[in-house]
């Protein structure tokens, strides 16, 4: 399983991550979206092998930045992804 935590500039409120996720769900079968306006972050843990390039196909036509892109393993916890 495949976790990315990019950086996410332009973010205001509930409705931007609300957005963010959204437009994330519709482009990427995931197992766990979560995006954060105070964090400037979003967290996508999904089985698919995604690229900074695919990202940004998702989300340069909303009008949020990408800022940072990391991936690395996501391991299923008692209480959910980490």
């Amino acid at each position: 399983m495949n976790k990315y935590v990019l950086g996410i500039d332009g973010m205001r409120c509930g409705m931007c991550e609300t957005h963010v996720q959204d437009t994330i769900r519709k482009n990427v079968n995931v197992k766990s979206v979560k995006a954060s306006h105070l964090k400037k972050e979003l967290v996508v843990i999904t089985e698919e092998d995604l690229t900074l390039d695919d990202f940004h196909k998702f989300l340069d036509s909303t009008g949020y930045g990408i800022t940072s892109f990391n991936k690395g393993e996501a391991i299923k916890k008692l209480l959910g992804w980490r």
